[in-house]
């Protein structure tokens, strides 16, 4: 774990943890789903085309139960490649700077240990194959984290990890005080980075005037 990691981990403490709701890691799962869901197809349709017996068998009898024991034996070789493929997405991603896979990024969620720090790749790893326990449990595991006071899942209380959301810093619009401050479009300015480069540019035009108001009263 990097020094830069864990710093900006003591950075997020230091405000209120903004735990990630069910429905989001929901959507955020349906995002990884898809993704996966690709390249364990592009892996059963070459392994399918690699196999001259399996395809020999569809031309020949290309009938319902030929189908289907191609489908059962591609299911069988495949799976474990499958298994493979998910377990080193999920473990690396949530042990990478990202702390998330591509769906958790894409909606502002990172996974960390309970103190709020990044994980390593043996905690993500753990925290991947316990998913398989609240599996056993009829999704009741996964509903957990509708439920529990820090939105957990089974398989975070096992492995001890939190799914954040990550919260952008905005300072606050004030209200106008006349009908002319309403129009000032720099009110409606909430990032403290744009109010910044606002004042940067604003600054050179007001010494300009003051200058030039300086040199008609001499």
């Amino acid at each position: 774990m990097s020094e830069a990691m864990l710093m900006q981990s003591r950075a997020r403490r230091q405000a209120q943890p903004a735990y990630a709701g069910f429905w989001l890691r929901l959507a955020a799962y349906l995002i990884d789903f898809m993704l996966l869901s690709v390249v364990e197809l592009v892996l059963a349709l070459g392994y399918l085309l690699m196999n001259q017996d399996l395809k020999a068998l569809l031309v020949v009898k290309p009938d319902t139960y030929s189908t289907l024991l191609v489908v059962v034996y591609l299911v069988a070789n495949v799976a474990p490649v499958w298994s493979a493929v998910g377990w080193a997405y999920f473990a690396v991603l949530e042990s990478s700077p990202l702390q998330g896979t591509v769906g958790k990024h894409a909606l502002g969620l990172y996974v960390t240990d309970v103190q709020g720090d990044p994980i390593g790749f043996r905690r993500a790893s753990l925290r991947y194959w316990l998913k398989a326990v609240s599996d056993l449990t009829l999704a009741v595991g996964w509903i957990m984290a509708a439920l529990t006071p820090r939105k957990q899942a089974l398989h975070d209380l096992l492995a001890g990890t939190l799914v954040l959301r990550r919260v952008q810093d905005s300072t606050p619009v004030p209200a106008a005080a006349s009908l002319a401050e309403y129009w000032d479009g720099s009110r409606w300015v909430s990032s403290s980075s744009i109010v910044r480069i606002r004042d940067s540019v604003r600054q050179p035009i007001v010494r300009r005037r003051q200058g030039s108001g300086g040199g008609r009263d001499r």
